[in-house]
């Protein structure tokens, strides 16, 4: 695939499309920043290459020119002198030269084109690249955020459960606890009211043992 074709490709293409459609985004994306930066390069090394062949072919048209214009100052010399047959000779190499130059001219125009058409490819390039080293920045932040998000929800997740767990059990020990106070309390107040029973019955057991001594008393 020429050079020219790929930098089309690259630049008519749908990175936001094609990034839908891939299985793996961000794998996607860096094989086309690598691809455009390889091609980048590329065009860059092309362009500074054109560039030094329409500085030579510059030069060649300027000499070429100059040479036309020697012949042109030859044959009115051969004129003014009246060797008119050295005039003819002068012009005729004037109008080769002329010819070598209008073709050297239409080589430049050519070459002057193809730079132009380089360096216009190469800041459709960046652009296209630095597109894309953004969509790439966008989907490792957004893929750092959804990993941080799944480990916040995992530990949110685990910490629901825990917390659960330790109120469920907080809740039983405080039913158990309810209900032993419970019992110490029905507990004491049957020992009360046993003791006070028992206490009554020695109590009334003395009074009769008094009453008794009495009544002997008074019988004897």
């Amino acid at each position: 695939m020429g050079i020219f074709t790929r930098v089309r490709d690259i630049i008519s293409s749908n990175i936001n499309s094609m990034l839908e459609k891939a299985e793996d985004p961000e794998k996607l994306i860096k094989l086309m920043i690598r691809e455009m930066e390889d091609t980048l390069v590329e065009v860059k090394a092309s362009c500074a290459g054109a560039m030094a062949t329409k500085k030579k072919i510059q030069r060649e048209a300027d000499e070429v020119r100059k040479r036309e214009d020697d012949w042109g100052a030859k044959a009115q010399l051969a004129v003014d002198k009246g060797r008119e047959d050295l005039a003819r000779e002068a012009l005729i190499e004037k109008r080769r030269f002329r010819e070598r130059a209008e073709s050297i001219e239409r080589e430049l125009a050519q070459c002057d084109g193809l730079v132009e058409q380089y360096q216009k490819d190469i800041v459709q390039l960046e652009d296209k690249l630095a597109s894309a080293r953004e969509k790439q920045r966008v989907l490792v932040q957004r893929h750092v955020a959804a990993q941080k998000r799944k480990q916040t929800q995992e530990h949110v997740r685990a910490t629901d459960n825990a917390d659960a767990l330790a109120r469920f059990e907080n809740f039983e020990q405080r039913i158990e606890r309810m209900e032993a106070e419970a019992d110490l309390v029905n507990f004491g107040k049957k020992t009360a009211s046993l003791e006070e029973e028992f206490a009554k019955l020695t109590g009334d057991e003395d009074i009769e043992k008094q009453l008794a001594e009495l009544k002997a008393k008074k019988q004897g």
